[in-house]
This record gives C-alpha cells, structure tokens and sequence, in this order.
C-alpha cells in the first residue's frame, strides 16, 4: 500500500458517483492507482458502445456534443446499452478490488463504499467550458438536458432518482471550493478510515474536515 496504509486482504469496492463537471473520472482513477485497485468507467464503456453503433467520438466533452446527446437519446429508447454495461459493472463488483466510476453501482450494489461529490450547476458548467473550450452559459444549457435525460433514463430502468436521491452515500463531499488534489486527498483521508481501518494522515484536509465536525 502507499503512503503506509495497508490494504485490506477483503474484496474492496469503491463506487465514485456525482454528475457531470463534479470531478469523479479524475478522483477515481487516483483511487485506483493510490491503492492498487482496478478501475472501470461506466461512461467509457457506454462510450466504446457508441463507437460500436456507429457513433463518432471526440477526445474530451463527447457526452454534450450532439453525437452525445443523440446517443443519449437512443438510449432512452432502448436500455440494451446501459443493461450491458451495468452486467459487466456488477461482475467486476463480485470479482473485487476495484473502484468503479459509475451512474448506477450506488445503488445497485448492496455492498462497497459509496461516494457522492458534488458541484452546483454553475461551477459544473464553468469546469466542462475550461475541459471543452466552450461559454459557460452554454456549457451549462448542455449539461442540465444531459441531466435530466439521463436521469429519466435511470429513473425508468431502476426506479432512482439521479442527483437526488443520496441515501446509498457513505460520503458526500461538496467539492464547489476545492481543486482536485483537495478533493482526492479528502476522499483519501475518509477511505483510509472506513475502508481500510487505517488512519493515514493528510495535514492539509485532515485540519480543514475536523473543523467541520
């Protein structure tokens, strides 16, 4: 383990969960590295999906191009795609040791360690218009239809209710004023905690979360 802290020998879950702009890809890929787990991203493989059906991908901010937002919409249509990849989400979950960047796993998963970061909608939109060189008002039209289209098509697969329903969380975390490295190493602090039983300390957030207890 790095840093010191020991991992655990038990099958390991971590779902990573927040919308669009909030930072979950990033977080949970150094989760994944910082404690020798494997990763998955439900968004990639919807992605590799699309490709499959003919659609053309783009590098970065593909989910708010159009060819996202018409994927988005066969999907509505049809869940073949999002049943596909939430089986293979759950066979990953049963084999362990991985963190899993997903809309679902929180709350089709019975076991693992569940977090929530969240951003309001403003500073969402501000992060996708730096990611996709886009205006901010803009960036903030695309990503509330993204919202709600994927909300209704959770909400009409398994009943929940995406951004509003957080009672699967272990952890939420309201990342609106801190950088990335902030939010990871808070994320860590909690994780060494209660997943790993072992305190690891980070000076800087370490001081910043008991202040706020």
């Amino acid at each position: 383990m790095k840093n010191g802290c020991e991992k655990q020998k038990e099958k390991v879950v971590i779902c990573v969960c927040g919308m669009t702009g909030c930072g979950k890809s990033t977080v949970a890929k150094r989760l994944a590295e910082k404690y020798g787990l494997g990763y998955f991203s439900g968004g990639s493989a919807l992605k590799a999906l699309a490709l499959e059906a003919g659609y053309k991908l783009a590098e970065i901010g593909w989910w708010e191009t159009a060819e996202g937002m018409n994927f988005l919409q066969q999907r509505m249509a049809d869940p073949k795609f999002d049943k596909k990849v939430d089986e293979k989400l759950l066979e990953l979950a049963k084999q362990g040791n991985v963190v899993l960047d997903s809309w679902t796993m929180p709350w089709l998963l019975k076991e693992g360690f569940k977090v929530w970061l969240k951003a309001s909608p403003r500073v969402r939109a501000i992060r996708a218009a730096e990611r996709d060189g886009i205006r901010v008002e803009k960036a903030l039209k695309v990503l509330k239809e993204k919202d709600e289209m994927t909300r209704v098509i959770y909400k009409g697969l398994y009943g929940f209710d995406l951004g509003n329903d957080f009672s699967p969380f272990n952890l939420i975390l309201d990342t609106n004023e801190l950088d990335v490295d902030e939010v990871f190493h808070a994320v860590c602090l909690v994780v060494d905690r209660l997943v790993f039983g072992k305190f690891c300390m980070h000076e800087r957030v370490g001081h910043a979360l008991s202040d706020m207890y």
